[in-house]
């Protein structure tokens, strides 16, 4: 088995989270919350426009692939 990591060397020496009553899962969470990197105002806001802007070209590539098969298929089945 390999070397457990810090994180999860912390997680195996605490006590079960169901045995402390639930307690143990929200301080957990929290600790986790606590680790997590955030995004700044830019990051998060230049990484939207991206997502809108590929979900923008994928639903333009759908359509136009639709449309093409559309008149193919009119053009077969007159």
């Amino acid at each position: 088995m390999p070397p457990l990591g810090e994180s999860e060397a912390a997680v195996t020496d605490e006590p079960d989270a169901v045995a402390a009553g639930g307690n143990g899962f929200v301080a957990q969470t929290l600790a986790e919350l606590r680790l997590v990197v955030w995004p700044s105002r830019q990051q998060l806001f230049s990484e939207s426009v991206a997502v809108i802007l590929m979900v923008a070209l994928s639903a333009a590539a759908i359509a136009a692939v639709d449309r093409f098969f559309h008149w193919a298929s009119s053009q077969v089945f007159r």
